[in-house]
C-alpha cells in the first residue's frame, strides 16, 4: 500500500483529500504543516512524516504564503530528493514552482478529486528514477 503525506494549510480539505485518497487504496497521514506546527523541514531538518512517507502531497499554500510555501517545498525537494511531491495549487500556477530540476514536483492545478490526485500521483512515482540495485 503506498503511505502518502498530505500536508495543507486548510483541515477541512486536508480531510477531503486524504478521505479521497484512502477510498483510492492510500494510508495517508496528515499534517497541517507549518501554518500549526512548528516544521523540522522548515530548519533544514528532516521530517519524520515524510520519511515514512511513499509520496508528499501539499497545498501550495501549506505555509500560509507564497515565500514560506516556496522555501517549504524547496527544503523538502533538498532534504527528501528521492520521494515525490505533488503539489496542489487552486488556481493559477506560481512564478516559483518548478517541474524540473532538483525541486521538481508534480503540480495539479484545480479541484483535488480522488481521481486527479491518484493520477497525479501515479505520475509522480513514475517519474521518480529508480535508485541502488
Amino acid at each position: 500500500m503506498t503511505r502518502v503525506l498530505v500536508v495543507h494549510h486548510d483541515l477541512d480539505l486536508a480531510g477531503q483529500e486524504a478521505d479521497s485518497l484512502r477510498r483510492f487504496g492510500y494510508d495517508v497521514v496528515e499534517c497541517s504543516g507549518p501554518s500549526r506546527n512548528r516544521c523540522p523541514v522548515l530548519a533544514g531538518h528532516p521530517c519524520d512524516l515524510a520519511e515514512r512517507a511513499d509520496v508528499l502531497v501539499y497545498d501550495v499554500w501549506a505555509d500560509g504564503d507564497a515565500d514560506g510555501s516556496k522555501r517549504l517545498i524547496e527544503n523538502i525537494r533538498e532534504i527528501h530528493p528521492d520521494t515525490p511531491v505533488v503539489l496542489t495549487s487552486p488556481g493559477l500556477a506560481l512564478d516559483w514552482e518548478e517541474t524540473a530540476g532538483p525541486h521538481a514536483v508534480t503540480v495539479l492545478m484545480g479541484q483535488p478529486t480522488g481521481a486527479r490526485l491518484d493520477e497525479a500521483i501515479q505520475g509522480a512515482i513514475a517519474r521518480v528514477p529508480v535508485t541502488g540495485g
